[in-house]
């Protein structure tokens, strides 16, 4: 069943010991020219990408929409005309996971959210060529971030027709009424634990395999929780990532629960963030994969390095409705982060900012990162794609993995008026050459935030 791990985002260490994360920082530093001097701990990299997002599938057709500062942003079909005031989204078009899916019978106890996951671990993996390269079943894992997976509407219409007594529903039927009419196994498809029990089985990867329900932090919590493992010894691969979908009724008729963009006539235009004139959050759905391991298994098997990991740690800061978030989560993440890969702000070349473009959101990270980072270029993914909930920090991780490849730093989309209550540098006006260095950063609505230092290969 799922795990969910809350303390892996509060808590420095793995499974076998609980201690505070600036304890790990003193058998965790892992910035690549110090590694030489701390033998035990191996430097993890990144050898596999794969991305299944509103602006591409694959890596080329992901950067390609953003070197062309292309939006995945549009209007809903099966939401217009519909009574709903919000009906735009980070949708993917034409997604159909038929021919990528194996063995092929799994497709029926898939969610459109595992299928994301499935399709995106499985480009990181080819990518890698883990298949071919002999990697024992025991030796390689999976940690992945999912949420908590909504039910189609129309697997359950008869089961909730069945309980409508004189047009009311009755709670007190759902046992001896709704379950005869499920398919029997429907609860699969829904279960938050299933992304990473798929890839597993198609891969008959036996190690390490955890799940992780954290909303907006879940991938970039995953993949902390991978580097651990291979840093504890207990894998030699690890696949982590996360996968959300938010294009779902269930999602959108809880239109009170989230700050949403009213710009429903200009979709393309309407996450803006850290703009004067941003109005909300869009909702999106997407997918995203790495395979870590350590360096010298990587050169052993002469795979091409992506990138590496130098460092990464979470904070928290209870959210309350009385009172302005300040942000001072993201603060702390950063500056941990930061202590962790042994770098001053001066050495960081871009900040992968979670730009959600609410207006509360925005001003707090913006602070945040003015604070700890200073005049650092900042870019936010989001403004492309929307918010991908638990998919969202592998996807925009992809960003500075690629900005690394190519020599620039895409720039945010619709930021045309920059929030002087934002004091950040953001990237609006076209790409940046990219530095070797970047801070990925991911937040919640209540109050968990995550840093992660990357560099290039």
């Amino acid at each position: 069943m799922v795990i969910l791990r809350w303390w892996v985002c509060f808590a420095g260490a793995g499974p076998r010991s609980v201690k505070s994360s600036h304890s790990f920082l003193a058998v965790a530093r892992i910035g690549n020219s110090r590694l030489e001097k701390m033998s035990n701990v191996p430097e993890v990299v990144i050898t596999g990408l794969g991305v299944v997002s509103p602006i591409g599938t694959g890596p080329e057709e992901f950067w390609r929409s953003l070197s062309e500062g292309r939006s995945g942003i549009r209007r809903i079909p099966v939401l217009d005309g519909q009574a709903f005031p919000f009906a735009i989204g980070g949708l993917i078009p034409d997604f159909d996971a038929t021919d990528k899916i194996r063995p092929r019978k799994a497709l029926k106890v898939m969610s459109r959210d595992i299928q994301l996951a499935f399709v995106a671990a499985d480009m990181a993996l080819q990518e890698a060529g883990i298949a071919a390269s002999g990697v024992a079943p025991e030796r390689l894992g999976i940690v992945f971030g999912a949420d908590l997976i909504p039910c189609e509407l129309d697997e359950i219409a008869n089961a909730i027709r069945s309980c409508i007594v004189d047009g009311r529903f009755d709670f007190s039927l759902w046992g001896t009424r709704a379950l005869s009419e499920l398919y029997p196994l429907w609860l699969l498809k829904y279960l938050p634990n299933m992304p990473a029990c798929h890839i597993g089985i198609a891969y008959d990867a036996r190690g390490p395999n955890n799940s992780l329900t954290l909303a907006e932090v879940s991938s970039l919590a995953a993949i902390m929780e991978a580097v651990r493992v291979i840093q504890r010894g207990d894998a030699d691969v690890m696949v982590a990532g996360g996968t959300g979908c938010r294009i779902h009724p269930a999602v959108w008729v809880r239109t009170g629960a989230y700050q949403l963009s009213s710009r429903i006539e200009e979709p393309e235009r309407a996450c803006r963030p850290f703009d004067a004139d941003r109005d909300g959050m869009v909702h999106g759905e997407g997918a995203g994969a790495v395979v870590l391991e350590s360096r010298k298994h990587a050169e052993a098997r002469g795979a091409r390095i992506l990138g590496r990991v130098l460092g990464f740690a979470c904070a928290f800061e209870a959210r309350r409705p009385d009172r302005a978030w300040s942000g001072e989560a993201v603060k702390r993440a950063i500056h941990d982060a930061l202590r962790m890969a042994e770098l001053t702000p001066r050495e960081v070349g871009h900040v992968n900012a979670h730009g959600l473009a609410t207006v509360e959101d925005d001003i707090a990270e913006a602070c945040a990162i003015r604070c700890e980072l200073g005049d650092a270029p900042v870019t936010a993914p989001k403004s492309y794609f929307g918010n991908l909930a638990a998919g969202t920090g592998a996807v925009e991780l992809a960003v500075s993995l690629l900005a690394f490849r190519h020599g620039q730093v895409p720039a945010t989309l619709n930021c045309e008026r920059p929030d002087p209550r934002c004091p950040i540098n953001v990237i609006h006006k076209g790409p940046v050459s990219a530095a070797p260095v970047a801070v990925v950063l991911n937040h919640s609505r209540i109050g968990q935030a995550v840093a992660m230092v990357v560099a290039g290969a």
